[in-house]
């Protein structure tokens, strides 16, 4: 874990900053060195460790993107053409393209304003008999309610976008070792853990743990590490379906491996800045992000904040003030049905998704990561205060 004292060496203090320290480069080192670049030994490794990281059974396979994982486990659902699959309209555009990309459509719903999450009475009322899939998304970290939409779900199967959720619970369980169908991790560069890019797919159903191993590397029945590294003739191998290029490369497990060793550590850090926000900014015109329910773990992959109508500046002019100020932010999310593919595509409109529509024009997300010394916490919480007004509260 990175020390948190010091004074930060950044002018501007980035809304996100992955925390790679000398073991990971190390490991990185050794994988260039070793002459084998591609999914190898470390990725073998990785998934080992992501799955008993899990727990319970669980098979990890790793993917070149949480993207590619959501395809992937789509895929081995058997979503075809005609099918329906329900997704937040609070969402990266990812959650939604990969049902897309398999012909299907997505039906959108709203979310839960006290939450961010999906509302799992909204995912009741949307299916319909052509619905084959759920995919909630844990909104920042923050588990969705999945006992409500296990229950609004019956029979369907669910398949978790859980690329903010990494370590977090429901139910003091770890998200990935629910009873879904499958469960998807995201690696991008911005995550709580960070390779770059890369993903991974996490099931305790083997048919669909080899299905999605098989689909990754173009159908092929055997890994290409395993025909290559051989000391025997092994260069027979047969293509089985028509696949994809979605494996992850040993120079991404490299980081991972000594990512996924500190988790703990760096979610620790993100809680403890997360609480000195929530001390600071208690008495301004904000609403404060959600915490999970007691005996739960957030990831606090996000700090989502949400102005409130009183406050003397609105939410484009808090960033712009903020940026002058030095302190990246971002905005988690811009919802999928304001976008113009989505939008066009089914006829979508504010008037549908008000809880969504609402939240849009209120929300920021602040800096929140495990390599953010003291001194830029300081320099985020003094920003907040001097745009928003009142006294500085204590940190």
């Amino acid at each position: 874990m990175p020390s948190a004292a010091g004074t930060s060496d950044l002018r501007h203090i980035p809304f996100a900053l992955p925390d790679v320290g000398e073991d990971e480069i190390t490991e990185v080192v050794e994988s260039l060195r070793s002459g084998w670049l591609t999914t190898g030994p470390k990725t073998k490794r990785f998934e080992a460790q992501f799955a008993e990281f899990i727990g319970g059974g669980a098979e990890a396979i790793a993917v070149s993107s949480a993207t590619a994982g959501l395809h992937l486990a789509l895929e081995a659902l058997g979503i075809a053409p005609g099918d329906e699959v329900i997704v937040p309209t609070f969402t990266f555009t990812a959650t939604a393209e990969v049902v897309r990309y398999l012909g299907a459509d997505p039906v959108f719903v709203d979310l839960d304003p006290s939450t961010l999450n999906m509302s799992p009475s909204a995912v009741a009322r949307a299916i319909t008999p052509r619905t084959r899939a759920v995919i909630p998304v844990h909104i920042a970290g923050l588990a969705c309610d999945m006992a409500g939409l296990a229950a609004a779900a019956g029979s369907i199967p669910i398949v978790e976008d859980a690329a903010h959720a990494l370590p977090c619970t429901h139910a003091g369980q770890l998200i990935g070792g629910l009873a879904s169908a499958a469960t998807v991790f995201s690696f991008y560069a911005t995550k709580t853990v960070a390779v770059g890019e890369g993903g991974m797919v996490v099931t305790r159903d083997h048919r669909l743990a080899e299905r999605c191993r098989r689909m990754r590397l173009h159908g092929i029945d055997r890994d290409a590490f395993d025909r290559y590294r051989s000391d025997r003739p092994a260069w027979f191998y047969e293509v089985v379906a028509p696949g994809y290029k979605y494996n992850m490369t040993d120079l991404a497990a490299s980081l991972g491996i000594h990512q996924l060793r500190k988790v703990r550590a760096m979610q620790a850090r993100r809680a403890e800045i997360g609480a000195r926000y929530d001390r600071a900014f208690r008495d301004l015109p904000i609403e404060l992000p959600p915490h999970s329910v007691a005996g739960d773990e957030h990831s606090w992959h996000l700090y989502i904040i949400r102005m409130r109508p009183d406050a003397r500046v609105d939410r484009d002019a808090f960033i712009t003030g903020m940026a002058d100020r030095g302190v990246g932010t971002s905005v988690h999310f811009i919802p999928l049905h304001m976008h113009p593919y989505w939008r066009d595509a089914y006829a979508l409109s504010d008037e549908l998704f008000p809880n969504a529509s609402a939240a849009y024009r209120t929300v920021v997300s602040l800096p929140i990561y495990s390599k953010m010394t003291d001194a830029d916490v300081c320099r985020v919480i003094a920003a907040v205060v001097d745009i928003l007004g009142g006294e500085r509260g204590s940190a």
